[in-house]
């Protein structure tokens, strides 16, 4: 069954930093732009970086441009999302996710083909 495999959630206070990881399960990412989505309670699913297959360009929404960086281990099959600066309007649930396509936009979820389990960021004040 191809599945990606988020790890990397955790609690952490306002100021810290989390690396979350993506992983390919039977599904080899280099061939996969790779995208990190989050919701927290009550709100929509929001992306919030995501990585190309074609040149491995990146893009950042506006809430964590500057904060998180997006990247990737073809080696390890892995997609990272580094985050620094958490602030509390960082807590949700996590999701990477994997499409083929390389047109629309890297932020809407309907472009992509494969979701992982999603994991817990929760940052305190």
């Amino acid at each position: 069954q191809l599945q990606l495999v988020e790890s990397g959630g955790d609690s952490v206070q306002s100021g810290g930093s989390l690396r979350l990881s993506c992983a390919g399960s039977r599904l080899t990412l280099r061939y996969w732009s790779v995208g990190w989505f989050r919701q927290a309670p009550g709100k929509e699913r929001e992306g919030v970086s995501s990585i190309s297959k074609d040149d491995g360009s990146t893009f950042y929404s506006n809430s964590v441009k500057g904060r998180f960086t997006i990247s990737r281990d073809n080696a390890k099959n892995t997609v990272y999302l580094q985050m620094n600066s958490l602030n509390p309007d960082d807590t949700a649930v996590y999701y990477c996710a994997a499409r083929l396509g390389s047109t629309g936009s890297v932020f809407s979820p309907d472009e992509y083909s494969y979701w992982g389990q999603g994991t817990q960021v929760t940052v305190s004040s």
